[in-house]
């Protein structure tokens, strides 16, 4: 307990110390308006994000306490995860065509409808539940940020000022995860394990109260069929190795992500070596799991932060190479040091905060290659392969040696293909220097965005 308790401690005084760093070398916007537009988005966002974190730490309670059995608990996760493969990958993609606002606001109804859904213990009706709630995942990793972009390109903002928005939005969204696990607590103590849910709906009514009354609608590509959005977002995946690389190492290193969330616990449980363990004992339970879990956030939080300052001096594509290979050193201590618990917690910690780095850094560089067009669609194919694999992970009753070893194998496919992305981008960057400037005539009439620059620079010469 010691051990967690002052890891949180130091977590908490580091965070600060490199918080107050990045603000003061952190290169401030020149339109004055865009604080009021970063504001704007953030508010949203984060009441989404806390309506979503409320849920978390009772889920599973709540469905004990219904008297519902082990296994048909798996089922309901389950349930979610293939929900959010299958129908949430065609729901959240119609928002290029129907509005990335409205798309939006149907996450704040449809998560409501399966927090209420909470107050029933029917299976099937909590089931149905999980669905929604699967569905409207995976509208809050795709619609919110679609909009985000096209809305800073719509207003013509510096496209460094959308780093210092990703930034924030990580850094934001692991403080709102602290909060709102106290605030579940606390109401979960005072009115039972449903009040979170409820806590839930309250967020997502002022969400959306906020969305409608500060949001503009924007789309992808409106006047297309709506096939046609599934057609355009596979072809950019396969005419472009840059979107295909970036969609490999978001689903790879998310999938290793929740598998990690999974498995935490029962790896550093099985890490104090003991021959008996008492689950049951509230009052002293085997990890401190509020202490580990803020912990986790607070790593986050400094890794948002280390994600401003590696920006201001190399591209996402160069230092999520050391990143994502550090990952994969990290998840190697549970195979390879399976009862050394303080090493082991400390490699969790440093996994966090390069998930912390991970996040705003993918939504950088998925700002740069994603077409706009279909840019909701394309994210939520990168979901089906990380959903698929937390599927499988739940169905089979693996050891933790064989989950991590697999989350090693993930994270280092994940590192060799942000290897070759960041080669890819160097090679298109040097193609478009003055220096190799050819001028070409392209075949059948069309001109590709690099034939462009290459007139631009033709023209000034």
């Amino acid at each position: 307990m010691d051990m967690f308790m002052f890891a949180l401690g130091f977590l908490i005084f580091l965070c600060a110390i490199i918080h107050f760093y990045t603000r003061q070398v952190q290169q401030q916007p020149k339109d004055p308006s865009f604080r009021g537009f970063q504001q704007t988005y953030l508010i949203v966002y984060l009441l989404a994000v806390a309506a979503d974190w409320l849920q978390g730490p009772h889920v599973y309670a709540l469905y004990e306490s219904y008297g519902i059995q082990k296994h048909e608990i798996e089922v309901l996760f389950i349930a979610g995860f293939g929900s959010s493969m299958i129908f949430g990958t065609v729901i959240a993609s119609l928002a290029d065509k129907y509005g990335r606002r409205n798309t939006c606001l149907m996450y704040g109804i449809l998560y409501g409808i399966a927090c209420a859904t909470k107050h029933f213990p029917n299976f099937y009706i909590l089931l149905f539940g999980r669905l929604l709630a699967g569905i409207a995942t995976s509208i809050l990793f795709s619609a919110f940020e679609s909009w985000l972009i096209c809305e800073h390109q719509r207003r013509n903002y510096e496209p460094e000022t959308l780093t210092i928005i990703f930034a924030n939005a990580a850094f934001g969204n692991s403080l709102v995860a602290i909060i709102s696990g106290i605030a579940a607590q606390l109401v979960a103590n005072t009115f039972g394990y449903v009040a979170p849910f409820d806590s839930a709906i309250l967020s997502f009514i002022a969400m959306c109260a906020l969305l409608i009354t500060t949001w503009s609608e924007n789309h992808g590509d409106a006047n297309a069929p709506i096939a046609q959005s599934f057609v355009s977002a596979w072809n950019a995946i396969k005419s472009d190795r840059r979107i295909c690389l970036l969609g490999i190492v978001q689903a790879l290193f998310e999938a290793s992500m929740y598998v990690f969330v999974l498995e935490w616990t029962p790896a550093l449980t099985q890490a104090l070596n003991k021959s008996v363990i008492d689950k049951t004992d509230n009052k002293n339970p085997p990890i401190p799991h509020g202490y580990v879990f803020a912990s986790y956030m607070v790593s986050m939080m400094i890794g948002s932060n280390l994600f401003k300052v590696l920006c201001n001096y190399t591209t996402p594509e160069s230092f999520m190479r050391p990143v994502v290979f550090i990952s994969a050193l990290c998840m190697s201590v549970p195979v390879f040091m399976p009862t050394a618990q303080s090493i082991m917690f400390a490699a969790f910690l440093i996994f966090e905060s390069c998930v912390g780095i991970f996040w705003p850094a993918m939504a950088q560089m998925r700002s740069k290659y994603v077409p706009e067009e279909a840019r909701a669609t394309v994210m939520n194919y990168f979901r089906i392969p990380l959903n698929l694999i937390v599927v499988i992970i739940l169905l089979k009753d693996f050891q933790l040696k064989i989950i991590f070893s697999s989350c090693i194998l993930f994270l280092t496919l994940a590192g060799i293909s942000i290897f070759l992305l960041h080669r890819i981008s160097l090679h298109a960057t040097k193609s478009i220097s003055p220096l190799n400037n050819i001028v070409t005539v392209p075949q059948h009439g069309l001109k590709s965005s690099t034939d462009n620059i290459h007139e631009k620079h033709s023209d000034t010469l």
